[in-house]
């Protein structure tokens, strides 16, 4: 079967940033609320140092959003978001926050990590983050450590961190490996709902999906796309006169026709019975044409045979580009009518003509 589109796999691609980026952009502003809310608290207790680099902390989160907003790079606002939280738990353990309770936030940095990055990254940045504690912790002279802690302090937190630690690890490869088991079996089950059984092609629900794709793709960034419909000619005689099975290798046969002369953006299905339909992305009426030909040529030149019988295939086919229709209804009329043309002028060829294409057998007859 053809691989999925581009267009397709660009449109997924953009629904997954736009998911990632909501998500970072909450927890940026939760961040921002929570960081003006305990500076205020410590402004009023009389902690004022403490409030003014709080309140610098929620300004550079704020900083970050809005740049990676008017950028529109989901990347950005991660790597910012991450770093200022790091930035921010530094000093929170080189500095005591207040009454000590510094070090005690560094509890939000596991889960976050393993949330926004993969796994290997997340337990790294971690270890990254306890070997700068262990440095507060063990040289309080150093000139940017104001706090101390004692022993029993140390070695509480040590132990509640690396436990938290592995238990998000655990958890968060738990769910990662659900929901890659969850996507196997969704991606299984689209397949089989958007697939023809016989042929392995898509199915016709499936093409209507992919053309109304390339169509939002088209009027968003002018990105033309052509189809061809394809009907194989008098194909009932095959089934009346060779039987159904006969029919159903045709058929099969067809298709595998179909994909050898696609391209791996093009998408190929079964249209229903013995009609088929190509789907170009990025193709002109003339490339689309070409190819339609060269697909016709092959169906002629390829013996077709059922039990050492061989079986009289050929096509015909209409051909029609986005930029002769509005909608896909319309691009689908169009291309019908020009193979019903294609059929009404004695088959085994294309519609629109190709110019000073060879002579095709029925037209030598």
């Amino acid at each position: 079967m053809i691989q999925p589109n581009r267009a397709r796999l660009e449109l997924a691609e953009e629904e997954e940033q736009t998911r990632v980026a909501r998500v970072l952009t909450y927890i940026a502003l939760a961040g921002i609320l929570f960081l003006i809310s305990i500076g205020l608290k410590s402004w009023f207790g009389g902690h004022n140092v403490h409030g003014l680099v709080l309140w610098g902390f929620a300004a550079l989160l704020l900083a970050n959003l809005l740049i990676s907003r008017a950028l529109n790079n989901t990347r950005v606002l991660k790597t910012s978001l991450l770093t200022s939280v790091a930035l921010l738990f530094i000093y929170l353990v080189a500095s005591g926050g207040e009454s000590n309770t510094g070090p005690l936030w560094l509890y939000v940095f596991p889960p976050l990590l393993f949330y926004l990055t993969d796994l290997k990254t997340g337990t790294l940045l971690i270890l990254i983050c306890m070997l700068l504690t262990a440095i507060v912790f063990g040289f309080p002279d150093l000139p940017f450590v104001t706090a101390e802690y004692d022993a029993d302090f140390k070695l509480r937190f040590y132990a509640t961190i690396a436990f938290e630690t592995l238990f998000c690890f655990i958890l968060e490869s738990g769910r990662r490996q659900a929901r890659s088991e969850l996507l196997a079996m969704a991606t299984m089950h689209e397949k089989a709902a958007r697939t023809d059984e016989l042929t392995g092609l898509s199915n016709r629900r499936d093409m209507q999906q992919c053309i109304a794709i390339e169509l939002s793709r088209y009027h968003r960034s002018g990105h033309h796309f052509s189809v061809i419909l394809i009907d194989l000619d008098l194909f009932k005689r095959i089934n009346d006169d060779y039987g159904h099975n006969a029919g159903d290798l045709v058929l099969q046969r067809f298709a595998r026709l179909m994909e050898s002369v696609c391209r791996q953006t093009d998408v190929a299905g079964r249209w229903g019975g013995e009609e088929f339909l190509l789907l170009l992305p990025d193709t002109s009426l003339l490339q689309a044409l070409v190819l339609a030909e060269r697909l016709r040529e092959q169906v002629e030149q390829t013996v077709f045979d059922f039990n050492g019988q061989r079986l009289p295939v050929t096509i015909s086919a209409g051909v029609a580009t986005v930029s002769q229709a509005s909608t896909a209804d319309d691009l689908l009329k169009h291309a019908d009518i020009n193979l019903y043309e294609a059929k009404e002028a004695g088959r085994n060829r294309i519609v629109p003509r190709v110019k000073n294409r060879r002579p095709s057998t029925s037209d030598a007859s």
